[in-house]
C-alpha cells in the first residue's frame, strides 16, 4: 500500500472562551474519529459526522465524502504521491496524523492518506522523453523519403509548401497529442472515456495500425543488419561482379574504371547484391507466389526483435536509457557522412540539383499533396506514440515547448539528410558521367541500399563508412520501433490494468512474438513486394482518417475551450488564437485534403520491374479498412450496450468522464 503525504485542511473555530474550555475534549473526539476511519475505494477516509453543516459552494468542482467542499484542490503538479495543503495553516512540531493544532484562530486536522493504486511510471529525466520523441519522429523516412520528394517537387521551392504544411498542420497536431497524453495520463484506448467515449474505437484502430507497421518496418532493419554483417570484410561484397549471384549484365563501374562504359542495360554490383543476394526477388514472380522464407533474413529479424524486447520490456525506464545511444548516434554519423560527402568530387552538382528551385511546380497539386503527406508521416501524430510518451511526463511539464523543439529538430534533420544524400549522388553522377536525375531515379530503400551503398564502396576506408552507415540505419529504425510498440503496450496496460499491469514482461514478449510471426511474409523471396504493399495501403490512408476523427472528437465534441482550459491547468497559460483556429478548422481541412488527394490520385505501385496487378489494390484497401473498421464497430457496440433511451445513450456516449488523475485527494473537516 502506497502511503501519501500528509494533507491539512482548516476550518473556523468557535469563540475563544469555548475554545479554551473544550480543547482537550475535542482532541479526544478527534482521536475517536480517527479510530473510526473507514477505507473506501482504496483510500483512507475520515468520517467526521458533520453532515448537518450542509454543502457549501463548490469552487473547485470537487466534493468530499462528508458533504463539505474542497477549499484547495490537490495540485496535479505534485503527482499521485502527494497531497494538498490548505489555507495557510501550519501543524505544530510533532503533530501527526489525526492531531489538531490551533493557530491564529484556525484549527487544522492532519490526515494521512493512502492509496492502493499503482503509481504511474515516469521518465527518469526530461532528456529521456525528448530523445525518445526525437528518435520516434526522426526515422528512415527522413533519410530516404524527404530528399527524394524534395528534388522531385521543385528542389528548394518545395521547402515553401513543406514549411506551410508543418506550421498549419503538422505541429498543431503534434502539440495536441502531447497535451492530451500529458493531461489525461492514459494510452490511446482508455483516454477516450475522458474525451468522447463513443470514439474509443480510434484507440483499437491505432493499435492494429501499429501492428501492421511492425510487420514490415523491422524487416528493413533486418536488411540493414545483413548489410552490416557483410561489411566486415576487406572487400565489400557489393563492389565486385565475380560472386555467385551476379549476372552477365553486372558492370563494375568504380571511379578507377574509366574504360568501362555504362549502358541502360547495365546493373551495378550493388544493385545485384541487394536484389539477388539480400532480397532474392528473382525467385519470386510476384505477390501471387512469394516463395520460401530466407533463413538469413529470419535470423537477422530475430536479432532485431531481441534487441527491441530487452529495450522496452521494463517500460520507459529502460527505453529512456537506450535512446541516449540510438537517438544520438545517427546524428554523429550524419555529420561524418556530410563532411565526407562534401569533400568528394562532383558533390556540388548534387547540392545544386537538390536545392535549385523550380517555382512553376508550386502550381501543381502534387507538390502540396506530397508536402502535406511528408510532414504528417514525419512528425507521426495518430500512431498513439505521442499520447503514450507524454502520459509519463509530470503534469506541469511544458509540452508546448517540447512540441516546438522536437518538431523543429525533426524538420531540420530531414533538410540535413538531403545534403548527406545528394552530395553522394553528385559524386556518383560525376563518376558515371551522367546527370544527377539519372542516378537518383531510385526512391525508398533502394536509394540507401543500392545508390548510397555503391557510393560508399567507392570511398577510401569504405569498410568503415559502410559499418557506421548501416549502424545508423538500424538505430534510426530501432527508435521508431520502440516508440510504436510502446504506444500499443501503454494503451493495453491502461485499458486492462488488473490483468496486465503485473505481467508487463510477458505481455511485451507475446507482442514481440506476434510481430515476428506477422513479419514472416516479408522475409520470403517476394517479401519486398509485401513491404511495399503494407507501406502504401496498410498504414497511410487508415492513420490519416483516424487522426481526422481524433481532431474532430477533441475540437468539436470535447470542445476546444475545455481542451484549452486543460492546457491552462497544466502550463499556466491559455493557448493562443492561432492554435485554436488550427485545431478547429485548419487541421481537419489539412487531413481531409490528404485523404481526398489519395482517393483522387491513387499511387501507382511499382517495385523494380514488377507492376502490382489490380487485385493487389483491392487487397491493400482491405488491409487498410481492417484497422479503421474498429471505429464504427465500437460506436455501434457502445450505443447498443448502453442503457436508457436512444437520446440518453447518445448523450452519455459523447459525455466525457472526469479524469481520475486530478481527483485523487480527500479533505476532512474537524471542529
Amino acid at each position: 500500500m502506497e502511503t501519501k503525504d500528509l494533507m491539512m485542511t482548516s476550518v473556523p473555530t468557535m469563540d475563544k472562551g469555548q475554545n479554551e474550555g473544550e480543547g482537550d475534549k475535542e482532541r479526544d473526539e478527534v482521536g475517536e474519529e480517527e479510530e473510526g476511519t473507514q477505507q473506501e475505494n482504496g483510500r483512507l477516509m475520515v468520517a467526521d459526522g458533520l453532515a448537518d453543516r450542509g454543502p457549501k459552494s463548490l469552487t473547485s468542482g470537487q466534493r468530499v465524502s462528508n458533504g463539505f467542499t474542497t477549499s484547495t484542490p490537490q495540485s496535479p503538479r505534485e503527482g499521485p504521491g502527494t497531497a494538498a495543503c490548505a489555507m495557510g495553516t501550519a501543524s505544530a512540531p510533532g503533530g501527526g496524523a489525526g492531531s489538531t493544532v490551533p493557530l491564529g484562530g484556525l484549527r487544522t486536522l492532519v490526515v494521512q492518506q493512502t492509496s492502493l493504486d499503482r503509481p504511474r511510471e515516469t521518465w527518469s529525466k526530461k532528456m529521456d522523453f525528448l530523445l525518445s520523441v526525437i528518435g520516434y519522429a526522426v526515422d528512415l523516412g527522413n533519410v530516404w523519403r524527404f530528399p527524394y520528394i524534395c528534388y522531385q517537387n521543385g528542389g528548394g521551392a518545395f521547402l515553401l509548401p513543406y514549411l506551410l504544411m508543418a506550421v498549419f498542420g503538422g505541429v498543431p497536431l503534434f502539440y495536441m497529442e502531447l497535451a492530451l497524453g500529458q493531461f489525461h495520463r492514459s494510452g490511446c484506448i482508455s483516454i477516450w472515456k475522458h474525451i468522447c467515449p463513443i470514439f474509443k474505437g480510434i484507440g483499437f484502430a491505432i493499435c492494429i495500425i501499429a501492428l501492421y507497421i511492425a510487420f514490415y518496418y523491422n524487416t528493413i532493419m533486418a536488411w540493414a543488419l545483413y548489410y552490416l554483417l557483410s561489411s566486415f570484410r576487406p572487400t565489400l561484397p557489393w563492389t565486385t561482379c565475380t560472386n555467385s549471384w551476379n549476372t552477365a549484365n553486372c558492370n563494375r563501374y568504380m571511379s578507377s574504371d574509366h574504360n568501362v562504359s555504362w549502358s541502360n542495360n547495365s546493373t551495378s554490383p550493388a544493385e545485384e547484391f541487394y536484389t539477388r543476394q539480400v532480397l532474392q526477388v528473382h525467385h519470386s514472380p510476384g505477390l501471387h507466389q512469394l516463395g520460401s522464407v530466407s533463413w538469413q533474413l529470419a535470423l537477422c529479424l530475430l536479432f532485431i526483435f531481441t534487441i527491441v524486447y530487452f529495450s522496452i520490456w521494463k517500460g520507459v525506464k529502460t527505453s529512456g536509457k537506450v535512446v541516449w545511444v540510438t537517438a544520438t548516434f545517427p546524428y554523429l554519423v550524419l555529420f561524418v557522412l556530410l563532411i565526407r560527402g562534401a569533400t568528394l568530387p562532383g558533390a556540388w552538382r548534387g547540392v545544386v540539383f537538390y536545392l535549385k528551385p523550380d517555382w512553376e511546380k508550386l502550381l501543381t497539386t502534387t507538390v502540396w499533396i506530397d508536402a502535406a503527406a511528408q510532414i504528417f508521416f514525419s512528425l507521426g501524430p495518430g500512431f498513439g506514440v505521442l499520447l503514450a510518451f507524454a502520459s509519463y511526463n509530470p503534469f506541469h511539464n511544458n509540452c508546448y515547448k517540447d512540441a516546438l523543439v522536437t518538431s523543429s529538430v525533426n524538420c531540420l534533420t530531414s533538410f540535413l539528410s538531403g545534403f548527406v544524400i545528394f552530395t553522394v549522388l553528385g559524386y556518383m553522377a560525376e563518376m558515371r558521367q551522367q546527370n544527377v536525375d539519372a542516378v537518383a531515379k531510385d526512391a525508398g530503400p533502394s536509394l540507401l541500399f543500392i545508390i548510397y551503398a555503391e557510393a560508399i564502396a567507392n570511398m577510401p576506408a569504405a569498410t568503415f563508412f559502410a559499418i557506421i552507415f548501416f549502424l545508423m540505419i538500424i538505430m534510426l529504425g530501432l527508435d521508431s520501433t520502440f516508440a510504436g510498440l510502446e504506444g500499443v503496450i501503454t494503451a493495453m496496460l491502461d485499458e486492462f490494468p488488473h490483468i496486465l499491469a503485473k505481467r508487463r514482461e510477458w505481455f511485451v514478449f507475446g507482442l514481440v512474438c506476434v510481430c515476428y510471426l506477422g513479419a514472416l511474409s516479408t522475409l520470403t523471396y517476394g517479401g519486398a513486394f509485401v513491404v511495399k504493399l503494407f507501406e502504401e495501403y496498410a498504414t497511410g490512408p487508415a492513420v490519416i482518417t483516424v487522426v481526422l476523427l481524433e481532431v474532430i472528437a477533441v475540437s468539436w465534441f470535447y470542445g476546444t475551450q475545455r481542451f484549452c482550459n486543460d492546457i491552462q491547468d497544466m502550463l499556466g497559460f491559455y493557448p493562443g488564437y492561432f492554435w485554436r483556429v488550427c485545431w478547429v478548422a485548419i487541421c481537419p481541412c489539412f487531413l481531409l485534403f490528404i485523404i481526398i488527394s489519395f482517393l483522387a490520385f491513387p499511387p501507382e505501385v511499382k517495385l523494380f520491374d514488377y507492376h502490382y496487378p489490380p487485385w493487389t489494390t483491392v487487397l491493400g484497401y482491405c488491409i487498410g479498412v481492417s484497422s479503421f473498421i474498429c471505429v464504427p464497430a465500437y460506436m455501434v457496440y457502445h450505443l447498443l450496450s448502453a442503457k436508457g433511451t436512444f437520446k440518453q445513450r447518445l448523450l452519455k456516449s459523447i459525455t466525457p468522464e472526469p479524469s481520475e488523475n486530478h481527483r485523487d485527494f480527500i479533505v476532512t473537516n474537524a471542529v
